[in-house]
């Protein structure tokens, strides 16, 4: 496939923002939970993918509408249907976002659900409000979280996280911080703002280099310490070549703000 667009798309389950260098994703099926079908998958992936390839987006936020964030996946058989095409090879949300290389965040202003654990987990950042509920509770359906778990273990502790999916317990959003499944929890009136203020400081930081950055985060990620390290040190030393160091330290030297553009 070629360069993406978004001429001419008509998004079902999910709507589009782009302001100030940030891309905001709405799940939008708030009568249902905004529970993940095919729908959404395919328009997640596909506007994920467009953000990776635009320049001049540089942060992502992953919103819903409704008083649920999501409710993971969607068990009814519901026909709709959407001119979003489908990219060959992204069928993965957590591959989309993980190899996506851009900061993302998780606007959550209710509870999450299963299959959904697989946005919060793999994305950059989640801010929660106070009363919203995390939730695993496949065990009690027979089940097993087997997908959420390649991003639930890199961000929660393992007993907690193995408690977590064992048992099939909601927890709060401030447990749900102490344990690292997310950033931060906040009064319902301050989301906006939280949310906000980070994206727009994430958007005024080096992009190519954030995105760089992102990658050989991700990439050493599964190697072991002695073949990270030698990794991380080719990683540097292409990092000091790129426009972003050079502009970074040249106005460092000459006292003022560095322009990313």
């Amino acid at each position: 496939m070629g360069k993406l667009s978004l001429e001419g798309l008509d998004f079902q389950a999910i709507k589009l923002d782009i302001a100030n260098n940030i891309i905001t994703l709405t799940l939008n099926r708030p009568e249902k939970k905004n529970a993940l079908n095919n729908v959404m998958m395919n328009e997640l992936n596909y506007a994920l993918a467009y953000a990776k390839q635009e320049r001049s987006i540089r942060v992502v936020v992953i919103a819903a509408e409704g008083d649920i964030f999501c409710a993971g996946a969607d068990l009814t058989r519901t026909k709709s249907e959407s001119n979003v095409p489908k990219i060959k090879g992204a069928d993965d949300i957590s591959l989309s976002l993980r190899h996506l290389y851009k900061p993302v965040i998780c606007k959550i202003q209710g509870s999450v659900l299963a299959g959904a654990l697989l946005i919060v987990t793999n994305a950059t950042h989640a801010i929660a409000v106070k009363d919203a509920k995390f939730s695993a509770p496949e065990i009690h359906r027979g089940l097993w979280p087997f997908m959420v778990m390649a991003g639930l273990f890199r961000v929660m502790p393992k007993r907690a996280g193995l408690d977590f999916i064992m048992r099939g317990q909601p927890i709060d959003s401030s447990e749900a911080e102490k344990w690292g499944l997310i950033n931060k929890c906040v009064d319902r009136v301050e989301l906006d703002d939280a949310v906000s203020s980070l994206a727009e400081e994430l958007a005024n930081l080096a992009p190519e280099t954030m995105q760089f950055g992102l990658e050989a985060y991700e990439k050493q990620d599964s190697k072991s310490f002695d073949e990270a390290l030698p990794y991380l040190q080719e990683q540097i030393a292409k990092c000091f070549e790129g426009k972003d160091a050079k502009e970074g330290i040249a106005a460092f030297l000459e006292k003022r703000k560095p322009n990313w553009d």
